[in-house]
């Protein structure tokens, strides 16, 4: 039968949560205290612990019942359960041999629900016994629950600090390509968490060989770790194919086989890639999907948009891709950027980002002005609330001499 607990019992079980709690119990030791109270402090003798994880629910608990409860539906059975419940098992066959329902809500949101029943001989007074015991459950499971949540969001913090940490060791270091009177080169990248799905690269094709470089800017469908594992892969292959393979569409086919083998089509990656070669002055390219950077020649005062190429990596077996092929006359600007940047609205208007991309990489003055004026005037900084994406901007001022 259930014990009516006095004031005292009930400050002594708080002692012993917070002193658990303290010398810092595992989750499941937690859980274990949890079971212990249930059954040996108040003497019920069914417990159900269900917990919500991001949108899904699990059974923590499962203790005193053989196959009672396995039918519950949580979405189903529990929704709309706000305050603690009274179990009339006619109305509902799942919770046959259970008593109460014990929501826990935060933030108007249910977290976890506490499913206990008493299978005391004299039934009307274990229910009344356990009715005056059922806040104080309520609230031991909240401080449990929360404690255990806290942790795990400390833990998941720590691990993605973590990851941020590792993710800023993938972009190149600035010294790989120096600024010279060949060229000038400037990036910027803000994830939209602590680690994102965009990607810049640039270094020499060939590292004995300082007469063609490489750069891309790529970005992932999605955001945050999934989006970071799927990139992070996708630039190693890069640079470990990219100077093996000289024509850029088979060089972007074979990643696309790689990215597909990886993700199985659940993700996939647009992709912006170019050579440019400083004895030649050629600039050859695919736009695998992305945004088409925006090039500006100083001498003829004339922009245009590098679009040739073909489908994001990841999509199909077989993309067709082209090569985008341009001989460079005079000094040459190019600014690349994700749709995290050329999507910014202001004030009602659309692609209020890309008019300002464009605008920069013609009155700019230098390249880092130019990345650095759009980042500015686009606000694109942690305390903007209004972006929605990871942002990131590669520019490169080509010099023909």
């Amino acid at each position: 039968m259930a014990k009516n607990l006095t004031s005292t019992d009930k400050l002594n079980i708080l002692l012993w949560v917070m002193k658990d709690i303290t010398n810092n119990l595992s989750r499941d030791g937690l859980l274990e205290t949890f079971r212990a109270i249930i059954f040996d402090s108040l003497k019920l003798n069914k417990l159900l612990l269900f917990v919500k994880h991001q949108s899904l629910w699990s059974v923590e608990i499962k203790s005193g019942v053989e196959a009672e409860g396995d039918d519950i539906n949580v979405q189903r059975d529990l929704s709309g359960i706000n305050t603690i419940t009274f179990i009339d098992s006619a109305d509902n066959d799942v919770f046959k041999g259970f008593d109460f329902i014990i929501p826990l809500i935060k933030a108007d949101e249910p977290i976890a629900y506490v499913i206990v029943g008493d299978s005391s001989e004299n039934e009307e007074e274990g229910i009344a016994s356990s009715i005056r015991n059922l806040h104080f459950v309520q609230t031991l499971a909240m401080i449990i629950v929360s404690t255990i949540e806290n942790r795990r969001m400390q833990e998941l913090r720590r691990e993605m600090e973590y990851a941020s940490r590792i993710q800023t060791f993938l972009f190149p270091e600035k010294h790989i390509l120096k600024n010279d009177n060949r060229l000038s080169l400037s990036a910027f990248y803000l994830s939209h968490y602590q680690v994102g799905g965009d990607f810049y690269d640039y270094a020499y094709t060939n590292p004995n060989n300082k007469d063609e470089i490489y750069f891309c800017i790529a970005d992932v469908t999605g955001k945050g770790i999934s989006a970071a594992m799927v990139m992070s892969n996708f630039q190693a292959s890069l640079q470990a194919l990219v100077g093996r393979i000289e024509y850029l569409p088979d060089l972007i086919r074979e990643l696309n086989k790689i990215v597909i083998k990886n993700s199985n089509y659940e993700k996939f990656i647009t992709v912006f890639l170019a050579r440019y070669n400083f004895e030649t002055h050629v600039l050859r390219y695919v736009n695998a999907g992305h945004n088409p950077p925006v090039m500006y020649n100083f001498k003829d005062n004339e922009k245009s948009f590098l679009t040739v190429g073909g489908q994001g990596v990841g999509m199909i077996d077989e993309p067709a891709l082209s090569e985008g092929v341009v001989t460079l006359t005079s000094d040459t600007r190019i600014v690349c950027y994700t749709d995290g940047v050329c999507e910014i609205e202001k004030d009602g208007i659309e692609y209020y980002g890309q008019r300002i991309i464009e605008n920069r990489t013609v009155t700019a003055e230098t390249i880092s002005d130019t990345i650095s004026q759009i980042v500015s005037d686009l606000n694109i900084t942690r305390e903007n609330n209004l972006l929605s994406d990871d942002a990131t901007l590669l520019g490169i001022d080509l010099f023909v001499r």
